[in-house]
């Protein structure tokens, strides 16, 4: 049996709007879902127990910034990222290349890209490293996630076809090379099918969706449990490539579990699962919160009588907590919800806390916005 099982098989929809549900060695995740980013090892500022409270199961970790701090080897011989986060919930862990990536493409004398891998100094004490294929699921077997995923090439929408041609090529080959490594690896820890991580290969392409399907095809006949979508989603201008997310979608299997990496914005969220997309990730929700935005949904929406997919991106508000006019506002964030910041504070407890700069502000921020997006996922799955 599959790491994915649909809700409705028969559905002629079943590509788009999929609701269904993901296995993993730790429990069973009902699709869509949304994993927050514990970055390093944590969700910032807000407690497991916290987490927990307000509908947080699954989460993801930062291959590279935990490799650089506290190091692989270290979660390793302290017994894995569950042990040292106290969290008994799947994790996954991406394969470091993206921040990696990103490090070099805005300065290059930080490192550079080969046939072998990643090469690289690291921002914390300029020591080099070498993130090839093999090392990016030693490094995640070593942090002991439950969902891992392979090493990939990804480039940003405006650079040459050429370049994403070339991306391509070493993205599927190096994918090749992240599957061999892995399946060595679980016949040496003894692993059952029941066992084993979750494997994600990364569809690349760019802008272009004759490379998203050559991409997805190759990665398919190598074959793993899961794909995801790989690179920026908006172009440089900022729009939502809604035919290239529409179009890899389409290019992957129907029983395969897909994975929007790093998206993102509510709206964006929506339209991503309106084109078959299955689980997300994103720093937005604590991020924003932590600088004061506050995300409150429609009342029509939360009430039935408007729909996500046809409201766009008037379906939610986003708030500045600091402004003025919150300063009297004795309601609650936002009406309705189930909270802590909701059920225990005012618009203006909140306002006050961070005009004077109090850490619990951003905290209660934070959880709110984790909270709405858990709701917006359960309306997701309700198929509103």
């Amino acid at each position: 049996m599959g790491a994915m099982v649909f809700e409705d098989s028969t559905n002629e929809r079943m590509q788009l709007r999929r609701v269904g549900a993901l296995r993993t060695r730790r429990g069973i995740l009902e699709t869509p879902f949304f994993m927050p980013d514990a970055t390093r090892a944590s969700v910032r500022g807000i407690t497991n127990t916290a987490l927990l409270t307000h509908g947080i199961y699954p989460m993801v970790v930062n291959t590279y910034h935990l490799m650089l701090q506290p190091t692989s080897e270290y979660l390793r011989d302290c017994g894995g990222i569950h042990e040292f986060m106290h969290w008994d919930g799947p994790l996954l862990s991406d394969s470091g290349g993206y921040q990696v990536y990103s490090l070099i493409h805005k300065n290059p004398d930080l490192g550079k890209i080969t046939e072998e891998g990643a090469h690289f100094r690291s921002v914390l004490d300029g020591s080099k490293h070498v993130l090839t294929p093999a090392r990016a699921i030693e490094i995640q077997f070593n942090i002991g996630t439950d969902m891992m995923v392979v090493l990939d090439d990804p480039r940003p929408p405006h650079v040459p076809r050429s370049e994403h041609e070339a991306a391509v090529e070493r993205t599927v080959r190096w994918a090749a090379e992240c599957k061999d490594v892995f399946e060595r690896r679980c016949r040496k820890e003894g692993y059952g099918e029941s066992e084993k991580p979750l494997l994600f290969a990364v569809v690349q392409g760019g802008p272009y969706v004759d490379l998203r399907q050559k991409c997805a095809k190759a990665l398919c006949e190598i074959g793993f449990d899961g794909y995801g979508f790989g690179g920026r989603h908006i172009d440089d201008d900022g729009k939502f490539m809604d035919e290239i997310i529409s179009a890899t979608a389409a290019a992957l299997p129907l029983d395969a579990p897909r994975f929007a990496l790093g998206i993102g914005t509510p709206h964006d969220i929506v339209r991503c699962h309106d084109a078959g997309w299955d689980f997300f990730d994103c720093v937005i929700p604590t991020r924003e919160g932590r600088h004061g935005r506050i995300f409150t949904m429609d009342s029509e929406v939360i009430a039935g009588s408007a729909s996500l997919y046809e409201a766009g991106a008037n379906f939610y508000v986003v708030h500045n907590i600091e402004n003025a006019g919150f300063l009297k506002d004795f309601t609650p964030l936002e009406e309705g919800c189930d909270c802590y910041a909701c059920t225990h504070y005012t618009r203006a407890y909140i306002h006050h806390l961070f005009r004077s700069r109090e850490p619990l502000g951003p905290q209660m921020a934070a959880l709110h916005n984790l909270r709405f997006y858990m709701r917006l996922m359960s309306l997701l799955r309700n198929g509103s």
